[in-house]
């Protein structure tokens, strides 16, 4: 009988969908973390690369790692870690475009803005993910989407391929997002990851061949 597992939101065969899609997920971002190390040119544009190979890694490491585990403690940790990782994706994700891409004034600006809202998020779910659950929805829209504050810096800058690819990002994690709410669902929760590993590897496209 699939039962639903203490301490958890979701049922077992549910809890291990939700586990191996990251999983996967993981391994692909050590690969392309792998993959934007070799193809950087520069200091400025390995850091940046480091920087959001890492966010990658740990996002869905901690993903897959928080559906795998059944001890409520555990669980309780990691589902903190698992939040607070989707503000570092974002953040690491706008890295390589403001600081490559943009770069000078307009880029910092961004910089700032992004991995700001990001310290804030982290800071409100490590207070309680439960009492500041809207807020941290509306910080990962925003955040996520605050590209178009230098969207005509942007266009000028990035080839349209890789402008098409960053905004199908947005759009597929932003489509998956009534997925992730409605956890009464059987596997919605698998469905918003499938949304995040195609949101994930748009996105990572459009650094590795238009920003790199």
């Amino acid at each position: 009988m699939d039962t639903k597992l203490k301490g958890s939101f979701y049922t077992i065969s549910e809890e291990i969908g939700n586990a191996v899609t990251h999983g996967i997920g993981a391994l692909l971002a050590v690969l392309g973390t792998v993959a934007l190390l070799l193809r950087a040119d520069g200091p400025a544009a390995a850091a940046a690369s480091a920087i959001y190979g890492a966010s990658m890694i740990l996002l869905f490491s901690m993903s897959s790692l928080y559906h795998s585990l059944t001890n409520e403690k555990a669980k309780k940790i990691l589902r903190v870690c698992d939040h607070t990782s989707i503000f570092l994706l974002i953040a690491g994700t706008y890295t390589p475009y403001t600081l490559i891409t943009l770069h000078g004034p307009v880029g910092w600006t961004v910089f700032g803005i992004v991995w700001g809202t990001a310290v804030f998020g982290i800071v409100l779910n490590l207070i309680s993910i439960e009492r500041f659950k809207k807020i941290s929805m509306v910080c990962y829209v925003a955040s996520g989407w605050c590209v178009v504050l230098a969207i005509v810096p942007l266009v000028r800058s990035l080839a349209l391929p890789g402008i098409f690819l960053l905004v199908l990002g947005g759009v597929l994690y932003t489509a998956g997002i009534p997925f992730y709410r409605r956890k009464s669902v059987r596997y919605s929760h698998m469905i918003w990851h499938f949304f995040v590993l195609a949101g994930a590897v748009s996105q990572f496209f459009s650094i590795y061949l238009y920003v790199l």
